[in-house]
């Protein structure tokens, strides 16, 4: 139970916690921050808040991938969810350690400098006690008092890639436990979510096994899904994963992890897309982040404040090179395309969004847009 403990804080640098002191100045700062982040932070703490690199560690197994960031409405700050790879597992062969993951849990107090870990998500294994499973890829929506969580599951703990493929719906109040709702897209991983203008959600995947027909579902209520009549841009497996959406400037934005970088995607209503550009295909220069970024998790706060959160796996060969750190970069527009300068000097403050920049929030009426020009207003659309 001790070792636990020295583990249960991410400490500033992102490194894993080592000790029951640090965690006891993390919780003392923690209660006099978690008030002030809720809103804006004091102009004095915005002046000079870089982020650390990297942003975090996962402190158990250090392969802390797939991040995704929620908004937590009673604590009122902000969660991680990720996938805790077992990076550690270094006589696994294969890609076993890959498998045989947990969601794991943080979060922070202080507008993003400093990570308390939380554990991992409890309440996913539901094949009976000591079943031992895979669970990637988080994907949460807060709607009418409800967490739902989309999470990508693969039967056992495989060696090869070879394996069931399946995105399961989970339902909670904290965060912390969950209940499985159903089996809501066969043979698929890495679900997406966002509000359509109209109140429908939207759901985008990868579609692996071919088990049903398309990338894209439907849902009036977040338990029910059926296929959309619009598809995701290059939705073959072999062109990309790991998509997210955002509402932003005017547009919706995709990006896709291509293992070259994240692909940009733009449309004027979720249904047309046009690629604008790449993001994060050079190695940066910050502690741990030397390498493309990985499956990003999007964050607006307004209108001109957006960040992305990805993975970056570590230098060296294997099993070095298992090892992954979340890091944390600013998102910029230039008219025409989402920017990303991983290596600007920047201020880090992890505010509480506004409410209309959720994903849970229906965006603005559709705008009539065309390829390479500004979007305008469609004017009569109820």
């Amino acid at each position: 139970m001790a070792s636990r403990d020295r583990r249960s804080v991410a400490r500033r640098e992102g490194r894993p916690a080592r000790g029951i002191a640090g965690a006891s100045l993390f919780l003392a700062l923690g209660m006099g921050t978690v008030m002030a982040f809720g809103a804006d932070p004091p102009p004095a703490a915005r002046e000079s808040r870089k982020a650390p690199a990297p942003l975090f560690r996962d402190p158990v197994h250090d392969g802390a991938a797939d991040p995704t960031l929620v908004w937590h409405r009673e604590e009122k700050r902000w969660w991680m969810l990720y996938t805790n790879r077992r990076a550690d597992a270094d006589s696994e062969t294969g890609v076993k350690w890959v498998h045989g993951s947990d969601i794991g849990l943080a979060s922070t107090a202080d507008g993003g400098l400093t990570w308390d870990y939380r554990g991992i998500a409890r309440g996913l294994e539901f094949e009976g006690e000591g079943s031992r499973n895979t669970f990637w890829a988080p994907e949460v929506v807060f709607h009418k008092g409800v967490y739902h969580a989309f999470i990508s599951y693969v039967r056992g703990v495989p060696q090869t890639w070879e394996g069931t493929r399946d995105i399961l719906h989970y339902t909670s109040t904290d965060l912390l436990d969950w209940k499985l709702a159903r089996n809501v897209v066969p043979g698929s991983i890495d679900a997406c979510v966002h509000r359509l203008p109209d109140g429908r959600w939207r759901m985008w995947f990868k579609n692996e096994q071919g088990k049903i027909r398309g990338t894209v579902r439907d849902s009036d209520d977040l338990y029910t899904w059926r296929p959309a009549r619009a598809g995701m841009p290059e939705p073959r497996p072999g062109q990309g994963e790991g998509p997210d959406v955002m509402y932003w400037k005017g547009a919706f934005w995709m990006l896709k992890d291509t293992w070259k970088g994240l692909a940009v995607f733009r449309s004027p209503d979720a249904e047309r897309w046009e690629r604008t550009g790449t993001i994060l295909d050079r190695p940066g220069r910050r502690h741990g982040d030397g390498a493309v970024g990985s499956h990003p998790g999007l964050v607006t706060i307004d209108d001109e404040t957006a960040w992305i959160f990805y993975f970056v796996h570590q230098p060296g060969p294997e099993p070095a090179s298992r090892h992954s750190w979340i890091q944390v970069a600013p998102l910029g527009y230039d008219g025409k395309t989402l920017t990303c300068d991983r290596d600007a000097d920047f201020n880090f403050v992890l505010r509480e969004p506004r409410p209309e920049f959720l994903p849970e929030h229906p965006p603005a009426p559709p705008v009539r847009w065309e390829s390479g020009r500004e979007a305008q207003p469609v004017t009569g659309v109820s």
